[in-house]
């Protein structure tokens, strides 16, 4: 009889360590999913603008902060991406339309080929506004970025005003009137900007 209750108070024992095991084992595991889950929120309007560095198609290092007092239209894109194909051609004549107003494009290519990929590409459609190259995806990932095109309309003082997900027709009054209302009037407040 002293031998069984031994068995059973030893089998309690192994219980209880199995049912802490799996406790702690939950605890972990809702843990993980809830940092993933931060460590993926998207960078929204209201949010700073991230600083970055990276180079452009002849190599010279270029830093997001260098257009600080201008609207920036930052924007992600790749050499095999349609849309982003289709959508360049608005941006050129954007980036002409607002010539000498206080505005500046900024396309981050994301393509991992080499800086002359993206050098033809940019010949082809004849791009004159900036474009640096991330092969590694660094900056793309800082952004939080879901894929291409996504562009971020960021105001004078480094605060995104605007986050357009996929391609526009940037020739459309409809389309830029975020960028226009920075240019006419200023900067805005934080909680005044959207999505």
């Amino acid at each position: 009889m002293e031998e069984l209750t031994e068995k059973q108070g030893s089998g309690k024992g192994a219980s209880l360590v199995a049912a802490v095991v799996v406790a702690v084992s939950v605890l972990a595991v809702v843990g993980f999913v809830l940092s993933q889950k931060r460590k993926f929120t998207p960078v929204v309007a209201g949010s700073p603008a991230m600083d970055f560095t990276l180079p452009n198609l002849e190599g010279r290092e270029i830093r997001l902060s260098d257009y600080r007092g201008k609207v920036v239209f930052l924007n992600f894109w790749a050499t095999w991406c349609k849309p982003c194909e289709d959508e360049i051609p608005s941006m050129e004549a954007l980036y002409e339309a607002l010539k000498g107003q206080p505005f500046e494009i900024v396309a981050v290519s994301v393509d991992k080929d080499g800086p002359e990929v993206v050098s033809q590409f940019a010949k082809k459609y004849g791009i004159t506004f900036t474009v640096l190259h991330d092969p590694k995806g660094t900056v793309k990932d800082l952004y939080k970025t879901t894929g291409v095109p996504e562009t971020f309309i960021i105001d004078p003082n480094g605060i995104i005003a605007e986050k357009v997900w996929g391609p526009r027709d940037w020739r459309r009054k409809e389309s830029i009137n975020t960028i226009l209302e920075l240019l006419q009037n200023g900067p805005g407040t934080k909680q005044s900007y959207r999505e």
